[in-house]
């Protein structure tokens, strides 16, 4: 029996700021190994591990493991618990590459590592000596089935349909008899597998992710006894005219209504939904198709039949560099979704992460431009060029409370991190009011540069906007009026001062509160 190992937020930062000083990040093909001394190749003693174990009282709102970055990740509910099983991104430079490795919640703020459940073969002459995607899931008689991609970069086919079995959540045989591919569709795209009963047909379906006619496309499977497996066609087509694959499907229902979410492999790297009224379509892109921006990636839906969950991941930076891309892989991230009346999901901060995190814990401001003013809980800005009230930096895990005010159709305002010499940040939020958009820049120099990611956010016809913002591990999570998320990447948003800032606006910065 594995040692059970609880995720230590304190030893992730720490790895973090060790990765910060390191060089180039690892691709997903685990081709290219990790520099001298970076995160993934460092060798943690069975005393630090030992020593996680103890620290229950850790918050790690966003976590990695010991066992490597988390990749695409694949949510099961059972029990009152967040099971997560992921690709493990070991970055070690090896053929094989991508076992799957487990961890599990059920608050959201503590994570317990099961470590590696499901290797791969390591070997170039095996299906899969790498892991791909897939899924887990209980049929009718009580056995857990776990449905996976195998892929093989010296193989034909490229990528394959697996399954395994197991009596419980961590111990799996794998049946390579079960393998199967379908050359009517792209065998070097078959992959990311999703699985379920339907109980109106007494069958199981199973999604899969491929292409047809050049063109992204999701088909369907199904199957009496998940073994054998018929082909029922082209289930859902790209609908965005990119021709993109449409990776890491899900497909439940939650309330009325059926959801469809698929990530987009190019050109923006978001998750996307579909709605319906019916299983079986036609469904329907809604106005508004994504709820984060492009460092969430990979977001599977899941629900514990009261809430609905989006599970998926923010990439570590290139050289674990906060100036830099993203790439492959990295931390968990789990939004909440609210169904909304007209059937739209919207991403709200976990009711259990604001139960959790409730120990206020506002840092100590400083004044760092004459013409604002801050009374402790309330920041006025007075319309100059640049202004900004600085906060001493989080240590811990921190949840972040604001209202904004007073903004109009010119503005901009925001929060950043990591400030310079002159005090400008070089992590930022940026609310831009004239283009209805919230940006993240990894750069201080804003009119020099792009937005790393953005949302669009409509502005008008508010007059305040609650911020909640979660800050854990390395990474930020910004809610805004429980309409939009915005993910990003920063290494410096714990153990560097943050500011509150404004260029040219005389916003308000109202009800400011911190909880850890």
């Amino acid at each position: 029996m594995k040692a059970k190992r609880l995720i230590c937020a304190a030893l992730a930062a720490q790895m973090l700021l060790l990765a910060a000083c390191g060089g180039g990040g690892g691709k997903s093909s685990g081709a290219e190994t990790e520099p001298e001394g970076s995160a993934a190749s460092e060798k943690v003693s069975e005393e630090t591990a030992e020593e996680t174990e103890t620290a229950e009282e850790t918050r790690s709102l966003f976590p990695m493991t010991l066992d490597g970055y988390v990749g695409d990740t694949m949510p099961y509910f059972e029990d009152g618990r967040m099971n997560i099983y992921y690709l493990v991104d070991q970055r070690d430079g090896k053929t094989g590459y991508h076992p799957w490795g487990l961890i599990r919640t059920e608050d959201y703020c503590t994570y317990e590592n099961e470590g590696i459940v499901l290797p791969y073969a390591d070997s170039p002459s095996e299906q899969d000596n790498a892991l791909g995607t897939g899924c887990v899931m209980k049929d009718q008689e009580g056995n857990y089935h776990a449905f996976f991609t195998g892929h093989n970069d010296y193989y034909e086919p490229t990528e394959a349909i697996m399954h395994a079995e197991g009596t419980d959540l961590e111990t799996w045989t794998k049946i390579p008899e079960d393998t199967f591919t379908d050359e009517t569709y792209s065998t070097h795209d078959f992959r990311d597998p999703y699985v379920f009963y339907v109980p109106e047909e007494k069958r199981y379906w199973m999604l899969v992710v491929t292409r047809k006619d050049n063109n992204g496309v999701i088909v369907r499977y199904s199957s009496e006894d998940l073994h054998k497996w018929k082909d029922e066609g082209v289930f859902f087509e790209d609908d965005m005219g990119y021709s993109t694959n449409m990776e890491c499907p899900s497909l439940l229902q939650f309330g009325n209504k059926w959801y469809l979410a698929f990530s987009d492999q190019w050109p923006d790297r978001v998750v996307h939904y579909r709605v319906s009224d019916s299983m079986y379509g036609p469904f329907e892109r809604p106005e508004k198709d994504t709820v984060d921006g492009n460092g969430f990636y990979a977001g599977r839906l899941e629900t514990d039949g009261e809430h609905l969950y989006l599970v998926g991941w923010n990439g570590t930076k290139i050289g674990h560099d906060d100036l830099e891309d993203y790439d492959w892989a990295g931390s968990v991230v789990v939004h909440e979704l609210r169904q909304e009346e007209d059937g739209r999901l919207v991403p709200v901060v976990n009711e259990s992460v604001v139960k959790t995190l409730d120990d206020p814990a506002l840092p100590a401001a400083s004044l760092m431009s004459d013409t604002a003013s801050f009374d402790g809980k309330n920041i006025r800005f007075s319309g100059a060029r640049y202004e900004l009230v600085q906060f001493e930096p989080f240590e811990n895990a921190v949840r972040l409370e604001a209202d904004v005010t007073g903004f109009d159709k010119d503005e901009m305002f925001g929060i950043s991190f990591a400030p310079n010499m002159e005090n400008a940040g070089a992590l930022s939020y940026i609310f831009n009011v004239s283009e209805n958009t919230v940006e993240f820049y990894n750069s201080s120099k804003l009119f020099d540069s792009y937005a790393q990611s953005f949302m669009d956010f409509d502005f008008s016809g508010r007059d305040k906007i609650h911020l909640t913002l979660l800050v854990s591990d390395g990474v930020a999570c910004l809610y805004v009026d429980d309409e939009i998320a915005l993910t990003a990447r920063m290494y410096r948003s714990q153990g560097t001062n943050w500011q509150f800032f404004s260029i040219g606006s005389d916003v308000s910065v109202e009800n400011i509160e911190a909880f850890e």
